[in-house]
């Protein structure tokens, strides 16, 4: 989604209304967004759930308005605050990856530019020579006025957010802010907030990070950076998760190489081999990003907005059917299911939501469904 330049900071009452809707079970960044767009306002949306949750067969918890009012008071007491995607603080980079989260949660003091920033990952179990490499880039990078950004874990991101304390960084969490993983690195959270820097995650408090929790922490990770720097990294690891979102989001991946012999270079290796810029120094990166531009990806401009059509009718058993029938396991995109089927945008819009809400289908990249099995 292209950043509205004119957009307004929410009031009160429709951060409430957002707070609800993207806290209610199976609404995701991808399902909030269809939703506004199919009812106008998220308090439409709210007040159109009940019915959908009934169509779908499934129950649904619905957030209520208490439990927004405490998050919120929560996290005023925690010295953090909630930002909307239409608030003009919002991180300008997320606006332009697909299915950037409507609220995020941010602590963050003055020390930061988020226009330039670079992110550094890699392995948790990292070398000393990784983690000395990992000092170099980022104490570089900082000096030259780019914000780091990584994800508070042990070994590379942690050294990454310790070398840029004074130049500003960005420690991005899978779990609530209360929540931070791994407990070791609280006092590294600490101290990024009392030299100026971030935290910030998308998910409420109280949340206990899981596994699948870590995915989406890294698309926020890359989604954040105009380029991600891959340090070591093992064939199978989180790191390469985040360089292939950075990918996806059509940002700059580098990486550092390793000896062949060691078991935390093969990814790294294997991403330069696969097209990932071979770097040796902060100069290689910011020579690259001096042309990064965000909004050279054509992503956002692909999603999926029908017109809202508060007064079509509700789809029939039978559309529901001929759409089960056209998806599958592989992640199509919905112009195409559109096409195939034969349904109305407003059925199809209509019929996504109901299935969303159920839990049977799953968004890729904020455009591409699937079912869920």
């Amino acid at each position: 989604m292209a950043p509205d330049q004119g957009a307004a900071r929410l009031t009160p009452a429709q951060r409430l209304a957002w707070l609800r809707l993207i806290r209610t079970e199976n609404v995701g960044p991808a399902t909030f967004r269809q939703l506004i767009n199919r009812f106008g306002s998220a308090e439409a949306a709210l007040e159109a759930l009940p019915s959908l949750i009934r169509r779908s067969g499934k129950s649904v918890r619905i957030a209520s308005q208490s439990e927004a009012e405490d998050e919120i008071a929560g996290l005023t007491r925690y010295g953090a605050r909630l930002v909307a995607s239409s608030d003009p603080d919002y991180p300008p980079l997320l606006h332009y990856i697909p299915a950037a989260p409507p609220l995020l949660t941010l602590a963050a003091g003055p020390n930061l530019d988020w226009q330039r920033t670079v992110g550094i990952v890699g392995a948790r179990n990292a070398s000393a020579a990784g983690v000395k490499m990992t000092r170099l880039l980022a104490t570089d990078l900082g000096d030259r006025g780019y914000t780091i950004v990584s994800g508070l874990a042990r070994g590379i991101d942690a050294a990454a957010h310790q070398a840029t304390l004074t130049t500003g960084t960005v420690a991005v969490l899978a779990g609530g802010f209360d929540r931070i993983y791994p407990a070791e690195n609280i006092p590294l959270a600490h101290a990024i907030l009392d030299h100026g820097g971030a935290l910030l995650t998308e998910m409420p408090l109280g949340w206990e990070p899981r596994a699948r929790d870590f995915p989406r922490r890294n698309r926020l990770v890359s989604g954040l950076s105009l380029g991600i720097v891959v340090v070591e990294a093992a064939k199978r690891s989180g790191s390469l998760i985040t360089a292939r979102f950075a990918l996806e989001q059509n940002r700059d991946v580098f990486a550092v190489p390793g000896s062949p012999l060691d078991p935390r270079a093969e990814g790294g290796n294997a991403l330069i081999q696969q097209g990932a810029k071979l770097i040796t120094s902060a100069a290689d990166i910011i020579e690259t990003l001096g042309s990064a531009d965000p909004s050279r990806s054509a992503l956002f401009d692909r999603d999926w907005e029908p017109d809202p059509a508060p007064d079509a009718p509700p789809p029939s058993a039978d559309d529901k059917s001929r759409l089960l029938a056209a998806l599958g396991p592989t992640p199509i995109e919905v112009d195409e299911l559109v096409r195939q089927s034969g349904l109305s945008a407003a059925s199809m819009q209509m019929l996504l939501l109901e299935l969303d809400l159920a839990g049977q289908i799953e968004w890729s990249s904020g455009q591409l469904v699937a079912l869920r099995y």
